[in-house]
């Protein structure tokens, strides 16, 4: 998987502009990046990151959570995954690659401030 991030500055803090990708794997890698790009274009940093912990927290609980629809949105059908080891690390691709993604677009801005 190969993902981009861009940020822009709003009100003194970085917001999530855009999140492209281009990638090769099963339709659950896929489906979950394409979730991921929706619940995260448009929010600040801090709160995407936030997601994106509530998203790894799901995939951890080995199918006891009971996921916050609040915060994951469309993402809670993933619920399921967290109940095979093996589809946990489909699941977690486009969210991993994001999160490194915009570790680096933060470093190269602002010395890495959210």
């Amino acid at each position: 998987m190969t993902l981009r991030v861009t940020l822009k500055d709003v009100g003194g803090g970085k917001v999530i502009e855009d999140v492209s990708y281009d990638s090769l794997g099963c339709s659950i890698s896929q489906a979950s990046a394409s979730v991921m790009t929706d619940l995260v274009i448009g929010r600040p940093v801090g709160e995407a990151i936030r997601i994106g912990d509530a998203f790894l927290a799901l995939m951890q609980s080995k199918g006891d959570a009971e996921p916050d629809e609040d915060i994951l949105e469309d993402a809670v059908a993933f619920a399921g995954v967290s109940k095979y080891p093996a589809r946990i690390k489909c699941a977690l691709l486009g969210w991993m690659a994001w999160k490194d993604a915009t570790a680096r677009a933060l470093a190269q801005t602002d010395g890495g401030r959210p």
